[in-house]
């Protein structure tokens, strides 16, 4: 039986140890030699690899897929997409949607692994409706997690219903790491006999389950697994790719990986990883075992971010305080799978309730929008005294979201204008525009002689545009209540949701602590009363 194998180096694993920073001009060298390995697949994009290209990176991730493709001609590429969120952290409408997949197929893509943070399939329907009309592979993802309301019975219904939507391919998404052997075994042998579609298996190696579970999952018919290079493998990433071939190949297992090629790549990024622990982007703490994450569940790519931001904020020592209010703030929301967009909104307000000294002294807008409706529906009950704290006698929205938008792509043209040069950057635009207005301007003034998808000037080494940025309304009142109202009133605040992300010019990861950092600061420094001041510090 062949095993196949998907490397996760250049998107999952990146994202999950060093916040998505490496450069396409970092690892472009080793694309033809990616090529040659085998792999059954290559996740390079999507996730938050396309919001960080043009964030700090100064790179059009179009281009960098284009070049990806390009020099990987032989192996499927493969992407990360949020369904209706596409690579945002809202509800996009509908023709949006459909216009990303599009592009995004026609520029290279063949798989795309798609999922709800919520397992709310009405929210992948159009996303696999799209992916299917452009003939890429669907692979609906079952966002995995461990609850009183998660039970096997209930991923083997969702699993049913991801085959009947269409979907062409399926995956475990265990985002946290904590799904065990057993579990693995028992969840994958009962979609096998459930469904007919081809099952992949998603982790992450924080709590040393891993790769246990991977062969338990072989064994019960898992059909492809993730894995990452060993030298960006474990901690908070993949198990390592090398490792697991080998184990399966000693099992009697093919996985069609040429080892010498798998060697050099190793090779190549080796340095690489050397120079990100240099300067200090490769944070020690995520390359180690947490077992606590069997509690807390916290993904890789949040506890990265998670330690990072509080470094930055001088508050490192908060860490376990707020990775232990973490699964009680999930609790409360009906315990929402911690993946984008959730692990933000539920990592922000845990952040937001320690660092504040009270529980929902302050609730972000985002954790308001949960509790309407506007991201799906919650798996389990929600705490009644929370969602009247914030919704009042107001009925909760019942039906899909994305229903409610007008569609939105020509307003994101007419508004991009100029910056715009291809079709695809009004997508950008439509996703992130703040970003890409930067990113925009910086590349009308950057010229690139080697024709790469990314300048070879770090963003650090260039001019960034100033950008002004007012104080945010929730986190003014939950220090300065006397001030709130004033601050309301001057933002003329949307009655719909809006992003950290996207209003305050603030990424993924930022966007999870950036609330409680901002509260905690604004106590004692002036200087904390803008996001854009906190970029200059």
């Amino acid at each position: 039986m062949k095993i196949g194998i998907t490397e996760t180096v250049l998107r999952d694993a990146q994202q999950s140890l060093i916040a998505t920073r490496m450069r396409y001009d970092e690892f472009a060298d080793i694309l033809p030699t990616l090529d040659k390995v085998g792999y059954y697949s290559l996740e390079c994009w999507g996730g938050a690899t396309f919001d960080a290209c043009m964030r700090y990176l100064n790179e059009n991730p179009w281009q960098r897929l284009r070049d990806i493709r390009r020099l990987c001609p032989n192996t499927r590429l493969q992407m990360l997409l949020r369904g209706q969120n596409l690579l945002g952290y809202k509800p996009y409408p509908d023709d949006i949607v459909r216009e990303f997949i599009k592009r995004s197929i026609s520029n290279g893509i063949d798989i795309i692994r798609v999922f709800d943070a919520l397992n709310d399939l009405r929210n992948l329907e159009t996303s696999v409706d799209e992916i299917v009309k452009q003939g890429g592979d669907a692979q609906v993802a079952i966002a995995y997690t461990t609850s009183p309301v998660h039970t096997l019975e209930n991923y083997i219904e969702l699993a049913k219903q991801i085959e009947q939507m269409g979907a062409t391919s399926i995956c475990i998404k265990d985002m946290s790491g904590i799904m065990t052997p057993k579990e693995c075994q028992d969840l994958v042998t009962a979609i096998k006999e459930t469904t007919n579609l081809r099952l992949h298996v998603h982790s992450h190696a924080t709590a040393g389950l891993a790769t246990l579970s991977y062969l338990k999952g072989v064994e019960a018919g898992a059909d492809v697994v993730d894995t990452a290079i060993s030298s960006f493998s474990g901690g908070t990433s993949q198990p390592p790719t090398e490792t697991v071939v080998h184990s399966l190949e000693q099992l009697g297992y093919e996985t069609g990986l040429d080892r010498e090629k798998l060697k050099e790549v190793n090779d190549f990024f080796k340095p690489l990883r050397d120079k990100y622990l240099a300067e200090g982007m490769l944070d020690p703490k995520v390359l180690g075992t947490d077992v606590d994450s069997l509690t807390y569940q916290v993904p890789g790519g949040m506890l990265s971010n998670l330690i990072s931001q509080l470094k930055a904020a001088g508050q490192i020592n908060k860490l376990d305080q707020v990775l232990a209010e973490t699964p009680r703030v999930r609790a409360d929301l009906g315990y929402p799978p911690l993946v984008t967009p959730t692990s933000q909104i539920v990592g922000a307000q845990a952040a937001a309730n320690v660092l504040a000294g009270e529980r929902y002294k302050m609730i972000s807008n985002e954790v308001r929008a949960y509790l309407r409706g506007e991201y799906g529906k919650a798996p389990g009950q929600l705490n009644p005294d929370l969602v009247k704290k914030v919704m009042g006698d107001t009925p909760q929205f019942q039906g899909r979201f994305a229903d409610t938008l007008t569609n939105g792509l020509a307003t994101a043209q007419a508004e991009a204008g100029t910056l715009i040069e291809s079709a695809e950057d009004a997508l950008s635009y439509a996703l992130f525009p703040q970003v890409f207005q930067e990113f925009a301007a910086k590349r009308q003034t950057v010229v690139n002689p080697q024709g790469q998808s990314g300048s070879k000037q770090s963003v650090s080494e260039q001019a960034v545009p100033t950008v002004t940025a007012s104080p945010n309304p929730v986190l003014m009142s939950a220090v300065l209540p006397e001030k709130a109202t004033a601050i309301t009133s001057s933002e003329n605040l949307p009655t719909q949701n809006y992003t950290l992300a996207e209003k305050y010019d603030v990424d993924d990861e930022t966007a999870v602590l950036l609330m409680a950092i901002v509260a905690y600061h604004l106590r004692t420094d002036p200087r904390f009363l803008s996001f854009q001041s906190i970029r200059e510090q």
